[in-house]
C-alpha cells in the first residue's frame, strides 16, 4: 500500500519556501538600502546645483545696473534663462527626494504602503525628468552665437582680476559646477529609478508569494 506524504516532508516544504522568502527579503531590503543611498547622493547634489546656481543669480541681480548710470558689467542682451532653468531643476529634484526619503525612513509613512509604493517609482522619475529637461534646455539657449548666457559671459572674462564683485573666475567655476553637476545627476536619477523599480517589482512579488503560500492546502 503506498503511504501518503508525512508530516516530516510537509515540514521540509514550508522550510524551503521560507528559505526563499527570507533570502527574497534580504534581497529587498538591500537594494531598498542602496535605492534609500543613492536618492540621498540625489538629493546632496540636487542642493547643491541650487545653491551655486542660485548664487551665480544673486550676483548678477547685486552688480546688473543699467548701462545709462554706469559702464555695465553686463551685456544688454543677456539670457539667464539655463542658469534660471538649472535652478528650477535642481528644487524640483531636491524637493522629489526630499518626499522620497521621507517616506522611505519615517515610519509612520512608511507604513502607508499604496502612497509609499507611489513614491518610491515616482520620486526618482520625477528627478530624472527635471534633470534632463533643465539640461536639454541649458545646451539648447547655450548653444546661441548671438545672446550670451551666464556661463559664457563669466568664462569669458576669468582672465580679467576683478577687487569685488562679480568675480568672473569664481562665477565661471560656479556655472561649470552646477551644469556638470545636473548631468550628473540624470545617470544617477537613473540608477534610483532602476532600483526602485526593482523594489516595487520584488516587492508585490513577495506578496503574491507569500499570500498563495498561506493559502496553499499542503501549507495550512
Amino acid at each position: 500500500m503506498e503511504k501518503g506524504p508525512s508530516s516530516s516532508d510537509f515540514e521540509v516544504e514550508v522550510d524551503s519556501h521560507d528559505r526563499h522568502l527570507q533570502s527574497k527579503l534580504r534581497t529587498i531590503r538591500a537594494v531598498d538600502n542602496a535605492r534609500v543611498a543613492t536618492t540621498a547622493l540625489a538629493l546632496l547634489m540636487g542642493l547643491t546645483v541650487m545653491g551655486v546656481s542660485a548664487n551665480t543669480l544673486a550676483v548678477y541681480y547685486d552688480t546688473h545696473v543699467p548701462a545709462d548710470f554706469l559702464v555695465s558689467l553686463w551685456p544688454d542682451a543677456f539670457n539667464l534663462r539655463p542658469t534660471v532653468a538649472l535652478v528650477i531643476g535642481s528644487v524640483i529634484v531636491a524637493v522629489s527626494n526630499i518626499v522620497a526619503l521621507c517616506f522611505s525612513k519615517v515610519r509612520v509613512l512608511r507604513n502607508k504602503t499604496t502612497t509609499h509604493t507611489a513614491l518610491t517609482f515616482a520620486a526618482p522619475l520625477v528627478g530624472l525628468a527635471a534633470a534632463l529637461i533643465a539640461i536639454i534646455f541649458f545646451y539648447t539657449v547655450n548653444a546661441s552665437d548671438s545672446v550670451d548666457t551666464f556661463l559664457s559671459w563669466t568664462c569669458r572674462w576669468t582672465a580679467v582680476s576683478m577687487s569685488q564683485s562679480p568675480h568672473w573666475g569664481t562665477l565661471c567655476k560656479q556655472s561649470q559646477a552646477g551644469l556638470y553637476l545636473s548631468i550628473v545627476l540624470i545617470p544617477v536619477e537613473a540608477v534610483a529609478l532602476g532600483l526602485a523599480a526593482y523594489v516595487v517589482k520584488a516587492e508585490r512579488y513577495t506578496n503574491a508569494y507569500n499570500s498563495a503560500r498561506k493559502g496553499s492546502p499542503a501549507l495550512s
